[in-house]
């Protein structure tokens, strides 16, 4: 599809949380690929409810167009696989799919992700936010013995950070299925499944608080859960939020302060913000 290039990270989340394992940003583009099968007439329609929702942001700007094609199936992998290449993010991790081999890198964790159906591969800003903040707030641990939780975990790769950044064990919940069923995967290939509680529940459900919770969902989602979120952090615990449009980030901070949490960090990169906060 052609759009402002101020939306190709929001365009793209939205295609990755959408199912689709590979996205191409051109200088005016955003390819996304699909597997079949799949319901183009309900992926269209979304597709432009989507667009036409995040417009007002983008004012006097160009107007979407969308194109669809299909793709000999032969095609297929050579065309999504050649967009994902390994990358380093913060000082500690290196995230690479599964088909391309990652040299030993002294002082960094290797985590490999298999893109697929749930979010969060390393590519996109918010989880790099993310990673570089629980990264951060690690050190702060030392040695302690600390848990965390994971909301929304989606591929899981949030939460297999934090186990190679010392966390003694984690809690991840989502409400997708399929976020869960790829997020055991993605935990058994790097060696985190064992102290990983992965489910489905209600974040109301578990009945105890963390020294560090993290959620890279949206605004909206953070907004409705923001009470529910502030319970789940320890006294003088750490809280990292992202999924974040920039515009949108004042009002979580409002909504998280107002639920007892001060805000120590924000972080930036393009339209997207994610954020570091501490329950008082």
């Amino acid at each position: 599809m052609i759009a402002a290039p101020e939306s190709f990270d929001a365009i793209a989340n939205f295609l990755i949380e959408r199912g689709s394992p590979g996205v191409a940003l051109r200088k005016q583009e955003v390819r996304g690929y699909f597997a079949e099968p799949f319901d183009i007439a309900v992926m269209r329609r979304d597709v432009q409810k989507f667009l036409t929702a995040i417009e007002r942001y983008y004012p006097n700007r160009t107007k979407p167009r969308i194109a669809w094609r299909v793709i000999r199936g032969e095609d297929w992998n050579k065309r999504w696989r050649k967009f994902i290449k390994p990358q380093r993010v913060g000082g500690k991790f290196w995230l690479t799919p599964p088909w391309i081999p990652v040299p030993k890198m002294r002082g960094r964790h290797v985590i490999t992700i298999e893109p697929g159906m749930a979010f969060g591969t390393g590519s996109h800003a918010t989880t790099r936010g993310c990673l570089e903040l629980i990264e951060r707030v690690a050190r702060r641990f030392k040695k302690n013995p600390w848990t965390a939780l994971d909301v929304g975990t989606g591929s899981g790769i949030l939460s297999i950070a934090l186990v190679k950044l010392g966390a003694a064990r984690v809690w991840a919940v989502d409400n997708d299925p399929i976020a869960i069923q790829v997020a055991q995967e993605n935990l058994q290939i790097n060696g985190a499944a064992k102290k990983v509680r992965l489910s489905g529940s209600d974040l109301a459900k578990i009945r105890r608080v963390f020294p560090l919770v993290v959620a890279n969902i949206t605004a909206e989602t953070i907004v409705e859960l923001s009470a529910a979120l502030a319970k789940k952090v320890a006294p003088r615990g750490y809280v990292i939020l992202s999924g974040i449009l920039n515009a949108r980030a004042q009002r979580v901070i409002d909504v998280m302060a107002a639920a007892g949490a001060v805000l120590l960090e924000r972080k930036r990169e393009g339209q997207w913000t994610s954020l570091l906060l501490r329950r008082q």
